[in-house]
């Protein structure tokens, strides 16, 4: 099975249309299916969208891609990269004389370049950096991986309890 939204596999997440009740198929879309809760969460969101223009007769045509300011500047930053694709393959072809792997190669250079610029902005606004006096920043899993972030393994992490415990105290 594809993840519905990504075409990747699919790990397990589904959609469960609970406007059906238990045991009839309809409730169950076996092609629902997800590889990531993030896959799913986009899902459910253009779901919800077409649910709510649906309840409304509103034709799914009408439905208009109102781009972000964050999308905005992430498509004005896909314009390098579509410049580099397009003097690879040179300004002087015209965009309907492309061959296939050509025409591939310009999606492939914008397509990846709007998705790391999205990825960009996502990791700056997700987890701003948390600054207090005297302490590090707080650890952003996104931003370096676990093994990196965790302090050494000490031989004895019970070590230092006596420490901590005020009714261990020795006088």
């Amino acid at each position: 099975m594809k993840c519905w939204v990504c075409s990747r596999q699919a790990r397990g997440f589904v959609h469960t249309e609970i406007r059906h009740p238990v045991g009839d198929p309809r409730r169950y879309p076996v092609d629902w299916v997800f590889c990531s809760q993030r896959c799913q969460a986009a899902f459910h969101q253009c779901y919800g969208s077409w649910a709510r223009a649906l309840e409304r007769d509103v034709p799914p045509e009408a439905a208009v891609v109102d781009a972000t300011p964050l999308e905005r500047d992430a498509m004005r930053r896909c314009l390098k990269f579509f410049g580099e694709a397009a003097a690879a393959i040179g300004f002087d072809k015209p965009l309907g004389a492309y061959s296939e792997a050509e025409a591939l190669s310009v999606i492939d250079a914008i397509v990846t370049g709007y998705v790391d610029e999205m990825a960009t902005q996502h990791e700056r606004s997700k987890y701003p950096p948390v600054r207090m006096p005297g302490h590090a920043t707080v650890h952003d899993p996104i931003r370096r991986p676990a093994a990196e972030a965790a302090p050494p393994l000490q031989e004895n992490p019970f070590a230092d309890m006596e420490d901590d415990l005020p009714w261990e105290t020795t006088p």
